[in-house]
């Protein structure tokens, strides 16, 4: 059993505060597509509407608790919202973790407060520039991380060649990738290609001494010609929530296909199929570059996201990817 203790925000999300404690609970049960072990949760929020919630969902199995009276919502600034609410979920979870209460924190809420919360709570990894969002997919039969994903659209170069420090560190400490591969998302795979961001971020992989394999176009995501994707967060954001409407839409699209020709798809095939694509088996999405392991989930999670969110913070505390990720970002500073 894992010593982790993971922070959930429980009031973060479009059904919190019933999917966040149905997650926990499935989480602890070991019910989670990611098969990991039970986890301690500290679970935050408004005590006394979490309690109410989990008599109504069966019954507490021994959770800890902190109260925390605000919630920062999914519509609000971000910036303003850190500022005026001093005693928010997210906030609360961030200084569990700050004050070495907790070893992680997950939540489904605010992307941007949760961004925000934990570099200002928790600052980042000494010579770390900008944090990066990792979301890990699994679309050829091996892990390809895709970063950044939404917490810095306009990068510089140096920003860049750190996601694909970062990314490689955690390949391979959480991953068992022993040598990942680094690919620049960009317009073609020739040398010379996109804007002068991407031929100084090409420049800056290139010397750094990661395994960079050069420019990679939006089609190799699905081909394993790398394990990291590096980009900005606009392009990323973008690709991520592309590919998941995509998933819903192919899903249907073959099932009704199948259903006009007389085929029944359904128990495991089905299941390996949703499997690949589907968001919620991957859980959330890893803020790499904080002094502390932060997984920011979708607002839209339910108790499978949830549960295998959990998984990811337990599997990242335990592996010390921030420990990794100090450590490791000193040889491609050197080389660069």
């Amino acid at each position: 059993m894992s010593a982790s203790l993971i922070a959930l925000d429980v009031m973060g999300g479009d059904d919190a505060p019933r999917a966040t404690l149905a997650g926990a609970l499935a989480a602890v049960s070991g019910k989670g597509t990611l098969r990991v072990p039970p986890a301690r949760l500290l679970l935050v929020g408004d005590q006394p509407r979490m309690e109410a919630m989990l008599r109504e969902l069966g019954g507490d199995p021994g959770f800890q608790f902190q109260h925390a009276a605000q919630v920062i919502e999914m519509g609000e600034s971000p910036a303003q919202a850190l500022r005026a609410k001093p005693d928010s979920s997210i906030g609360r979870c961030v200084q569990a973790v700050r004050e070495k209460r907790a070893s992680a924190v997950v939540g489904m809420g605010n992307t941007g407060a949760c961004v925000g919360a934990a570099t200002l709570g928790l600052g980042t990894i000494p010579g770390v520039r900008r944090p990066g969002i990792a979301v890990t997919l699994n679309l050829t039969g091996q892990p390809v991380t895709i970063l950044d994903m939404g917490a810095n659209i306009a990068p510089k170069a140096d920003h860049l060649l750190q996601y694909g420090a970062m990314g490689s560190v955690y390949a391979q400490s959480c991953l068992g990738q022993a040598r990942p591969r680094v690919g620049l998302l960009n317009v073609g795979e020739e040398k010379g290609k996109g804007t002068d961001l991407l031929k100084e971020a090409h420049e800056l992989l290139a010397a750094s001494g990661l395994e960079f394999v050069g420019n990679v176009e939006g089609g190799d995501i699905f081909r394993g010609v790398c394990d990291i994707v590096v980009t900005d967060g606009f392009t990323g954001n973008v690709i991520l929530k592309l590919l998941e409407q995509f998933a819903s839409f192919l899903t249907a699209k073959i099932l009704g296909e199948l259903k006009k020709s007389g085929v029944d798809l359904t128990g495991a095939t089905l299941g390996n199929l949703k499997a690949v694509i589907d968001y919620k088996s991957y859980g959330g999405a890893l803020l790499l570059g904080v002094n502390g392991v932060v997984i920011i989930g979708h607002g839209r999670s339910d108790e499978k996201a949830i549960a295998n969110a959990i998984g990811q913070a337990v599997r990242a505390a335990d592996a010390g990817v921030t420990e990794h990720i100090g450590r490791g970002l000193a040889a491609p500073s050197r080389s660069s």
